[in-house]
C-alpha cells in the first residue's frame, strides 16, 4: 500500500502524510530524529530488508527500542555501534514492541552484553518464549489440520512440516525474566515521560511508546506509513479474531494520541500524519471486507478468497507470502463470522467451506 494522499470531498488532493527527513539513515548509523532520540536502521534477510530501531537518552547511557533480527548482520552492527559507544552510553534498558524476530531477535544479545533489563509487555514475552519453545519440534497435528481446513494441497502442508520450529533460530535466547510494559503505564526514560499504548490485531499485546512533550509516537509495526500490518490467525488459536481488535485499536490510537505527533514506525519513514492514515487504513480494510463478501456469494475455502483481498497473486510457489495470506483471510473470515454475516461448514474432504448468512 503506498498511497499518501486522499481526495477531499470538492476533489482537490490534500496531503495525508509528510515525511519530514530526506531520507533514512545508512544501515548501521544513526540521526537525531528529535531531542535524545536517533534513528538507527538495521537490515533484514527478508522481502522488507530493514528494520527501524531507536535510541533514547537514559540518564547516562542510553535506552533501545526494538532490536533487529538475529543475523549476522546485525550482530556485527550491534557489536560496532556498542564498541564506539559504550565507554560514553552503555544501554540502559531493552524496550521490545512485540515479539516478531526483527523486532526481539537481538534483545536476548544486548541484554546479556549490557547487563540490563528487557521491559516488554507480558503476552509478547511470554508468545515469545512458547514459540521458540517448538524450536526443533515435529509440526504438531494440530496445524497441519489448520491448514489442510484452509484448503492447502498436500504439498504445502508438507513444506509446513519442514519449515515448522524455526522461530527460535532467529532469536536469541530471552533474559528468563523482564519488566513487564503495562498500558497507560508512565515512567521516564532519561528527561522525558513516556506512556504505553498497547495495541492488538497484529500481535497479542503490541506496545507502543507515546511520549507527549516531545511529540514522539513510537509506533512500532501498530502503524506503518506505507504498508499494512499483517493482522492473521494462528494455528495456536484458529478461532481468534483479530481484526475486531485491529478495528479497536485503530480507535484507540485515534483516540489517544493528537494528530500532530512525529510517528517513528518499525519500517518505511518517520511521518507526520497519523489521523489520516489510521483513517485510510480502516477505509482500505472496509473495502477489503466489501470484496470478500461479494467472493462468498458462492461456498469458498480460505486459499479462494486470495483474489477479493490481495492486489497480487499468493500460490504456493512463495510458501512465506503463503502462510501470511492464509492467516490474514482467515482473519477477515474469522471476522464476519464474529459479526453474523458469514458461516462456515466443516465438508467430508477435511476442509472449511465459507458461505453468506442468508
Amino acid at each position: 500500500m503506498t498511497d499518501d494522499t486522499r481526495v477531499a470531498p470538492t476533489g482537490s488532493v490534500l496531503p495525508a502524510v509528510r515525511y519530514p527527513f530526506d531520507s533514512p539513515p545508512a544501515s548501521g548509523t544513526a540521526i537525531e530524529v528529535a531531542p535524545d532520540v536517533r534513528w538507527i536502521r538495521m537490515p533484514l534477510p527478508y522481502s522488507l530488508d530493514h528494520i527501524n530501531v531507536w535510541t533514547i537518552a537514559d540518564g547516562d547511557g542510553c535506552a533501545i527500542v526494538d532490536t533487529g533480527a538475529r543475523t549476522d548482520a546485525a550482530t556485527a552492527l550491534w557489536r560496532r555501534l556498542c564498541s564506539e559507544s559504550s565507554a560514553e552510553r552503555p544501554v540502559t534498558r531493552v524496550f521490545v514492541t512485540h515479539m516478531h524476530p526483527d523486532h526481539v531477535g537481538m534483545a536476548g544479545w544486548l541484554t546479556r552484553t549490557f547487563n540490563c533489563r528487557l521491559w516488554m509487555t507480558r503476552l509478547e514475552y511470554l508468545n515469545c518464549r512458547v514459540a521458540a519453545s517448538d524450536t526443533g519440534r515435529e509440526a504438531p497435528d494440530d496445524g497441519v489440520d489448520f491448514y489442510r481446513r484452509a484448503g492447502w494441497s498436500a504439498a504445502a502442508i508438507e513444506v509446513y512440516r519442514s519449515r515448522f520450529g524455526r522461530f527460535g533460530q532467529h532469536i536469541h535466547a530471552l533474559p528468563d525474566s523482564f519488566r513487564r510494559l503495562h498500558d497507560a503505564e508512565e515512567f521516564a526514560i532519561g528527561a522525558h515521560t513516556w506512556r504505553v499504548i498497547v495495541g492488538t490485531g497484529h500481535s497479542p499485546e503490541h506496545a507502543c511508546l507515546y511520549c507527549p512533550e516531545l511529540k514522539l509516537l513510537l509506533s512500532g509495526d501498530q502503524v506503518l506509513p506505507r504498508i499494512s500490518s499483517n493482522v492473521s490467525v494462528y494455528p495456536l488459536e484458529p478461532d481468534a479474531n483479530p481484526m475486531a481488535d485491529w478495528y479497536a485499536s485503530i480507535a484507540k490510537l485515534k483516540e489517544q494520541v493528537p494528530d500532530d505527533v512525529l510517528v517513528l514506525p518499525a519500517h518505511n519513514d518517520c511521518f507526520y500524519g497519523l489521523h489520516a492514515r489510521l483513517d485510510h487504513l480502516r477505509r482500505s480494510q472496509e473495502r477489503s471486507l466489501d470484496r470478500l463478501r461479494q467472493a462468498l456469494g458462492e461456498p469458498r475455502r480460505a486459499v479462494d478468497v486470495f483474489g477479493a483481498l490481495f492486489a497480487r497473486k499468493v500460490g504456493e510457489e512463495d510458501m512465506s507470502q503463503m502462510s501470511l495470506a492464509t492467516g490474514e483471510s482467515l482473519a477477515c473470515l474469522n471476522y464476519l463470522i464474529g459479526c453474523g454475516e458469514v458461516q462456515r461448514e466443516l465438508r467430508d474432504d477435511g476442509t472449511h467451506w465459507y458461505s453468506l448468512v442468508s
